[in-house]
């Protein structure tokens, strides 16, 4: 197998391994309807389960892991994470209090953990800059395939034979793949003349439109993350649908629009990239501003909903792409892992951990247990959040347009000519 083989293998297998991480993630939010019926939880313990306790150590534990995964070998890395998250995923099926459910999560955010900063920082020493947000976003495409599989699957094994075997049946397989994958190579890593800013763990905060690009994207992750967790429970409270049915919905949208989205979404903001520095900010922008309209077509059950919630994961993932690779653009090249080391703790720690227990804990206030109507006024959230964050990142494209950047079509060169605050973006 010739190098340009082995890189596509690679990718091949990661988008494998993402459709599991999002699979395990995403199976208990299908869920939440039979274990809330047998554990009689509230919302807001149905929200410490299905993002809190997953994001306590996935958030944390990426920045170690991240600053890992620019020392050590990345394939062990990764094959570590899968086999600790697939392992504690199936055991999910085997727990009978709050307890042991919460701490199965947890673990299984601890596995996750290791995932994101080495996988993204493998594609990128695996491929060219040009191509980094289009290859980024079919690494992507594991969000919508591993959601959707989780809903169809999860669906209907779970009303057909319970939680438990749900559980069970989709959480091991990845176990096995966890071996396969140490056969992948860890392509030896260049380092620049800056190198010594590695050793401040915070150095990439000095970028100012870095910080601005986080705060943008932890606001839209508010939305995005909802989509999976609240609005099936939503659907099924309101439009009084079977646990199968919002499954199959919600898979349709998922492995339709959701994954064209995801795939396309990084070719769209490289196109815009190359006739703007802050070409994917903007496409992100505008992506989020249109989430947020569909937002509120699904709340207020308009003769759109059912449209508005078949293109809402689409709106909701499209962004993905473009985020990693202006990450990456920002920082050098041996600052990537713990640059979106830091990129997943803040996105996702105000996405999955801090956001869903606010809303359950509103949906629950507000008495949506007793009437169902009332979890639309907590959703209000999202939309919101969705519109917040395209004000942000339009800011952080000023702040990249502003600034005067070294560019050249060698990022080593940018990367060693460059001084603090500000990265070099790489002209592609």
């Amino acid at each position: 197998m010739n190098q340009s083989e082995s890189r596509w293998f690679g990718l091949a297998l990661l988008v494998i391994i993402y459709v599991l991480n999002f699979l395990d993630r995403t199976l208990i939010f299908v869920l939440f309807p039979t274990i809330k019926a047998e554990f009689h939880f509230s919302d807001l313990q149905l929200a410490l389960l299905g993002s809190t306790s997953f994001v306590i150590f996935y958030t944390l534990l990426g920045v170690p892991f991240g600053r890992m995964s620019d020392r050590v070998n990345r394939v062990w890395l990764i094959a570590g994470g899968l086999f600790t998250w697939s392992l504690f995923s199936g055991l999910t099926a085997l727990c009978h209090e709050f307890s042991t459910l919460f701490l199965c999560r947890l673990m299984v955010g601890v596995g996750e953990a290791t995932l994101g900063p080495s996988a993204l920082s493998l594609l990128s020493d695996w491929f060219e800059p040009k191509r980094r947000a289009t290859v980024q976003s079919l690494f992507t495409l594991g969000i919508p395939v591993g959601a959707g599989l989780a809903f169809f699957l999860g669906g209907a094994i779970g009303q057909t034979y319970g939680w438990r075997m749900a559980f069970l049946t989709l959480g091991f397989p990845g176990v096995i793949l966890a071996l396969a994958f140490l056969k992948v190579k860890d392509p030896a890593r260049k380092k620049t003349l800056n190198a010594s800013m590695t050793r401040n763990l915070f150095a990439v905060f000095k970028i100012p439109a870095l910080r601005s690009l986080l705060g943008g994207y932890a606001a839209i992750a508010i939305a995005s993350n909802a989509i999976s967790m609240w609005l099936p429970i939503y659907l099924i409270r309101t439009q009084h649908l079977s646990l199968m049915q919002v499954g199959k919905y919600s898979a349709l949208s998922l492995l339709t629009f959701g994954a064209l989205a995801t795939a396309l979404g990084g070719a769209w903001a490289d196109k815009l990239r190359l006739k703007d520095l802050g070409g994917r900010l903007l496409f992100s922008a505008i992506a989020s501003t249109l989430a947020s309209f569909a937002w509120f077509l699904v709340l207020w059950q308009s003769p759109l909903q059912w449209w508005a919630f078949a293109v809402l994961p689409g709106l909701g993932l499209i962004w993905l792409g473009a985020a990693a690779a202006d990450v990456h653009e920002l920082v050098l090249p041996e600052e990537r892992g713990i640059a979106i080391a830091w990129y997943y703790l803040v996105v996702n720690g105000v996405g999955y951990g801090f956001a869903p227990p606010v809303i359950g804990y509103l949906s629950d206030r507000l008495g949506s247990q007793t009437d169902p109507i009332q979890m639309r006024t907590a959703l209000l959230v999202c939309p919101v959040a969705a519109l917040i964050g395209s004000l942000i990142l339009l800011r952080a494209r000023q702040q990249v347009r502003l600034q005067n950047f070294h560019e050249s079509v060698d990022p080593l060169i940018d990367s060693a000519r460059r001084g603090p605050p500000l990265g070099a973006f790489v002209k592609l």
